[in-house]
């Protein structure tokens, strides 16, 4: 699994340098990031690949954060990624999570924020799970959740992983439980507050071609700002004041 996760992220690290040197010199602003929090069976993985294929973003896996945050050499490999000015806007950043909003005070967590941040700054990625959208900034992250009736959840697991209805009603129920318990305990928010998400979209009746539109329309109208609440306002400009 480590020299999996190692292959992995440095694939990743690669199409970050490509990004940064394609846009160097140029009044460009990093891709954008999608975040997705889902109930489980909600969506497929076929949906999932789709979007990144259309909108042009990688995918990172909660499974993967999960793993990074738990290490402290790929945690700062990641953060390491980052220039100096950014680094500095992503501790600002985590900042103010902290003194805004409820952050369980351990190491996981504070690791977990840095690498879904890191990830963020870079752009170009749809992240899914573990709290991305309640870690990122949300005037520049579209965060989307999907949700579906349980028994159409229900019929997709036993399609999709050949679980019996048993197996997964039982399996859904359970990772429902275990998300909404982790963002509770380390976020102290409901996972299905909607205040929390720009878009929450039911699947029963939207095939994954209109979803796809959806989302790539809204991504038109997130605005990014020159500059974030939490930045440092530069001399020159304090003067003008």
């Amino acid at each position: 699994m480590i020299l999996e996760l190692d292959r992995i992220l440095e694939e990743q690290v690669k199409k970050w340098e490509v990004s940064k040197e394609r846009r160097k010199g140029k009044d460009e602003a990093a891709p954008p990031v999608v975040t997705i929090s889902r109930e489980t069976g909600s969506i497929g993985n076929d949906l999932i690949q789709r979007l990144s294929r259309e909108l042009g973003l990688d995918v990172i896996d909660s499974k993967i954060i999960h793993e990074v945050a738990k290490s402290v050499r790929m945690s700062e490999k990641i953060v390491s990624q980052l220039d100096e000015k950014t680094r500095n806007l992503l501790d600002n950043w985590i900042l103010y999570l902290k003194t805004t909003r409820f952050l369980r005070a351990d190491e996981y967590v504070r690791h977990l924020t840095k690498v879904v941040g890191a990830m963020g700054e870079q752009g170009g990625a749809i992240i899914i799970g573990r709290g991305s959208n309640l870690i990122l900034p949300p005037e520049e992250t579209l965060r989307v959740r999907f949700i579906a009736p349980l028994e159409l959840r229900v019929r997709n697991m036993m399609n999709e992983a050949g679980m019996d209805e048993a197996a997964a009603r039982n399996h859904i129920l359970l990772k429902d439980a275990e998300r909404r318990d982790s963002l509770k305990q380390n976020f102290k928010v409901e996972i299905e507050d909607p205040a929390y998400y720009d878009l929450v979209i039911n699947t029963e009746f939207i095939e994954d071609e209109q979803i796809v539109s959806i989302i790539k329309s809204s991504l038109k109208y997130k605005k990014i700002p020159s500059r974030r609440k939490t930045d440092l306002v530069p001399d020159a400009e304090k003067t003008m004041h």
